[in-house]
């Protein structure tokens, strides 16, 4: 298995409840999937855990080597079974993907009461 990117995202909460904690629906539709906002949930913690996915998505940009012509939703962040983030990548995303020759992007996230991050690694070859 090759590394042939790594991307890092940090996240302030303050900052990202401004610009996204109003809950408009026109844009967070832009910026995560329906399954995205459903994984959110709506507790205490569903800021965090949509920062952390926004991270995430920021991440796989930089690990991916750009973010030219690709929309936030064309990466979405999802559950295993187990739990453990996994990305799923759709449209200009997917494209990019095969034309660096990635074929799997892993992630860790991460959020505390004031930051969320995550690392986004962009692998070729190599057991799934």
């Amino acid at each position: 298995m090759v590394i042939v990117g790594v991307g890092l995202d940090l996240i302030d909460l303050d900052r990202f409840e401004i610009l996204y904690g109003v809950d408009d629906p026109d844009l967070l539709a832009r910026c995560f999937t329906p399954q995205e906002l459903v994984d959110a949930g709506d507790g205490v913690d569903r800021l965090a855990r949509l920062a952390a996915r926004f991270a995430a998505k920021e991440a796989v940009f930089k690990a991916l080597g750009g973010a030219a012509g690709i929309a936030h939703t064309d990466i979405e962040v999802v559950s295993a079974a187990t739990g453990a983030p996994e990305t799923r990548l759709h449209g200009q995303a997917a494209a990019l993907a095969v034309s660096v020759g990635v074929d799997r992007v892993t992630l860790s996230l991460t959020h505390s009461g004031a930051a969320a991050a995550a690392v986004a690694l962009a692998l070729s070859g190599g057991p799934r």
